[in-house]
């Protein structure tokens, strides 16, 4: 069964929302390109460099994981909180909360003193980590309405550009480390990671906010202001739906129940594969394959660069056979290739062979899901929906470093854990996704 996007252009409209023009259309994706890109570049920063941390607050291989699980648990809850707020404040202002709260996340865990003082600044990062689903909102509803018919086309490959920013943010994390590392320690490499944040903001401020959202301000001023009925006659000259309840109870209701019960299930779960794959890499190398820790972090870059085809080639193939099924069955395929590369890989072309072809179909999928998450909902509630699927990554990472934890505790080794843990739990999200709607586009 197949359910339409709800837009800003359904049956029965007699008005149309302003354009966008083609250079307020490429500004917006390149700014956000590179604001995701350092936002995960942070985000992954923490996990490249918690050896390092590990090694000079000598804490064991179950405490980093345990400090790794509680931080993936404050995490989640600032995740879950930005959805409602830019569905509220702005998609612009949500932008620009989002990189401001990465440049701040890494600035403080600079300052790291403890294990307890570690976990409360780097929840903070789920601000940043929060940016994919600001980024798909506000990129799905301008693409929805600009006037670059190139883009408008190929939204879904174009979008792949930008959420290909994981694999280039962790690859510039890896290769940041690489560089710095041996020069200002890992807490100058936490602070040096603040400036080009810090820059992406103020470059943000001069973005315009969406007409999809604008259009949602007015329909909001007019309910609250009593006139229900001008707000109902004015959303359906646009073809949108008028409804007073809360985003987040839109998002459970009709059409978008199903697959907001899917994703969300199937996120969570496919966050087994990137805590341990992705954000825990190097020590996958260094403990599961037993790869010193320099050569892991040049392996890494090798890897990711990889990986960042593969959210090309997602993209694009998501445009053309459908988002739903493109993601399944990458992700099954991921699966089977960690699988191989912890059981049958030997030698380390082998290891980066599989490594490789692993992120390919791992993070890839995520340019066609990021997009296609928010075709699955409308405008009112677009950044709401994104945002709490987006919210069950951090449930994942806390299940998987809870599951690793207690292995690692009973004797198991890193290479046994990542099989069960992370290459399975890619399969099994795969499987998972053939239950959600496919979505029909409406353009703008």
């Amino acid at each position: 069964m197949t359910a339409v996007s709800p837009d800003v252009t359904g049956g029965g409209a007699t008005r149309q929302l302003p354009r966008v023009g083609k250079r307020d259309t490429r500004k917006a994706t390149v700014i956000a390109f590179f604001a995701w890109v350092f936002a995960v570049y942070d985000f992954i920063l923490f996990g490249t460099l918690l050896p390092e941390m590990t090694k000079q607050f000598h804490w064991s291989e179950q405490r980093a994981s345990l400090i790794s699980t509680l931080i993936s648990v404050g995490t989640a809850v600032v995740v879950l909180v930005i959805g409602p707020l830019v569905d509220r404040m702005g998609r612009r202002k949500g932008m620009i909360l989002t990189v401001s709260g990465t440049a701040l996340a890494s600035a403080a865990t600079a300052g790291t003193v403890n294990a307890g003082y570690l976990v409360g600044v780097r929840s903070l990062g789920g601000v940043g980590l929060s940016e994919q689903a600001v980024n798909t909102t506000y990129l799905n509803e301008v693409f929805a309405v600009t006037e670059d018919e190139a883009i408008k086309k190929r939204r879904g490959f174009v979008y792949s550009l930008v959420q290909g920013g994981w694999p280039l943010g962790t690859l510039l994390a890896a290769a940041f480390v690489a560089i710095f590392l041996p020069i200002v320690g890992w807490r100058g490499c936490f602070l040096l990671a603040t400036f080009p944040a810090i820059v992406i903001a103020l470059l943000r401020r001069t973005l315009k906010e969406s007409p999809q959202f604008e259009l949602e301000q007015k329909l909001r001023t007019l309910r609250k202001e009593g006139k229900s009925d001008e707000a109902r006659q004015l959303a359906a000259e646009y073809g949108v739906d008028h409804s007073d309840s809360a985003p987040l109870a839109d998002i459970f209701r009709g059409s978008a129940l199903r697959n907001t019960i899917v994703l969300s299930i199937a996120w969570f779960i496919n966050w087994f594969g990137i805590q341990v794959f992705s954000v825990l890499g190097t020590t996958i190398l260094t403990k599961g394959k037993h790869i010193g820790f320099a050569n892991s972090l040049l392996l890494f870059i090798i890897i990711n660069a990889v990986g960042y085809c593969g959210y090309l080639f997602h993209g694009w193939a998501g445009d053309k056979i459908g988002r739903r099924n493109v993601i399944a069955f990458g992700w099954i395929l991921s699966g089977i290739m960690f699988a191989l590369m912890l059981t049958a890989a030997h030698g380390t072309f082998a290891v980066v062979a599989m490594y490789s072809l692993g992120m390919f179909f791992l993070i890839g999928p995520y340019s066609a899901m990021l997009f296609y998450m928010g075709e699955c909902y409308s405008t009112r509630c677009r950044a709401t929906g994104a945002s709490f699927i987006n919210a069950f990554s951090q449930p994942g990472a806390i299940a998987a470093g809870a599951i690793i934890t207690a292995m690692l505790a009973a004797g198991s080794n890193w290479g046994h854990s990542a099989l069960i843990v992370g290459a399975i739990g890619t399969i099994v999200s795969g499987f998972v996704m053939f239950a959600a709607r496919k979505v029909d586009t409406v353009e703008g």
